[in-house]
């Protein structure tokens, strides 16, 4: 008998956070985990490759805080033995599952036979899955990374001093599950003959976008091929969740029964708004406080310099996008949109926001209009 993983103990339907390469980062998963606490939470897509040739910043990618969980890391490639090593990591990591990514649409992942490329190699598709979950059991019977002889011993050390932090239940032999995102076809959908040779290799899950990988992120999801595709797995006793232009906890929940889904999972909706997880939506979570946003603004922003970029402060570049995002339903903020996504730093982020809001306050409190804050130039970092 199988033992149960999260997968088993989640509450249905499952309203996630989707996995987003270029957003979903530590600080982007705290922020949502803590104002909007979806149900999982999936890592950016990382290399498998990147253990082979040591990347330094690798571990960058893999951090997290316990707050996040469950969470699972998601990794795409297409060479089973990297899937095979990197699970090892993983599970030393503590992570509660493992995700396989074949649905990223990008020209130079895809055409490598990586991520939606998969699609089109099924066969290769299924070693990859039965290749990261045979490096779970390597796991569960004492392997460790140091055992691997082709590990850099600077990730090792990384590795081992990250799980000493540990809680003492991640740090033991437990199940793992591998499970897979994908689309629902390359040029077309072709559900029924793709998600098939997926559940021959049993995953523990699968998460569906519902566009191929010609329309990338454009047009509309087609959530039939995902009713189809869930009926598909459910024979096959493997939960499905869908995914693709949910916009609100309450049209994720709907697309659920609508389409008898395990779960949904939530992308661009939660873009500068952690309260899509929320009953009601930031209508009803900013119906005391409009500028709440703001403050969570500037939250993220100490978050990400504290922990992403607090030893390379160029990585607080990734950081404007999410700025933007939190101040663009604001009243008269363009010209603090357009100051957010020039800073350099947190405490750029802080005196704008202080300035904004101060103008808010004396121009809501009098009906005078007070000169706003002018942006000082941002900080060199060489």
């Amino acid at each position: 008998m199988m033992e149960s993983t999260f997968w088993d103990l989640l509450p249905r339907p499952i309203i996630g956070l989707a996995p987003m390469d270029g957003v979903g980062d530590h600080a982007f998963r705290h922020i949502q985990k803590k104002y909007g606490v979806p149900m999982l939470i999936y890592t950016e897509f990382t290399a498998a490759d990147r253990l082979e040739i040591g990347d330094h910043a690798l571990l960058k990618d893999f951090f997290y805080d316990e707050s996040q969980r469950p969470i699972v890391a998601q990794v795409f490639g297409h060479i089973p033995d990297f899937f095979r090593r990197m699970a090892v990591m993983l599970c030393q990591l503590g992570f509660d599952g493992i995700d396989i990514n074949m649905g990223c649409p990008a020209p130079n992942i895809a055409q490598r036979g990586a991520g939606a490329g998969l699609i089109r190699t099924p066969v290769l598709a299924q070693e990859i899955v039965r290749a990261a979950r045979a490096g779970v059991r390597e796991w569960q019977e004492g392997a460790r990374l140091r055992d691997d002889r082709g590990a850099p011993p600077h990730l090792v050390a990384q590795v081992e001093e990250f799980e000493a932090k540990l809680p003492a239940a991640y740090r033991q032999p437990r199940a793992i599950p591998v499970s897979v995102k994908t689309r629902i076809g390359f040029d077309e959908p072709v559900v029924d003959a793709w998600i098939p040779r997926l559940l021959e290799s049993e995953p523990a899950a699968i998460a569906l976008h519902g566009r191929t990988l010609r329309q990338g992120y454009s047009g509309t999801a087609d959530w039939d091929a995902i009713a189809r595709a869930a009926e598909l797995a459910r024979q096959a006793g493997v939960p499905l969740l869908g995914n693709g232009d949910a916009r609100s906890l309450e049209d994720a929940q709907q697309r659920a029964a609508d389409y008898r889904l395990d779960g949904v999972l939530i992308g661009r909706a939660s873009y500068g708004n952690p309260f899509v997880f929320q009953p009601g939506g930031a209508e009803v979570a900013l119906a005391g406080d409009p500028y709440r946003l703001l403050h969570i603004a500037v939250e993220h922003a100490q978050l990400h310099a504290a922990t992403l970029s607090r030893d390379r402060p160029q990585r607080f570049l990734g950081m404007r996008k999410h700025l933007g995002w939190y101040a663009r339903n604001l009243p008269g903020a363009s010209g603090l949109r357009r100051d957010l996504v020039l800073t350099s730093s947190a405490e750029e982020v802080e005196a704008l926001v202080t300035a904004y809001l101060a103008y808010r306050a004396g121009w809501e409190g009098t009906g005078a209009r007070p000169r706003p804050a002018m942006r000082q130039p941002a900080q060199s970092h060489g």
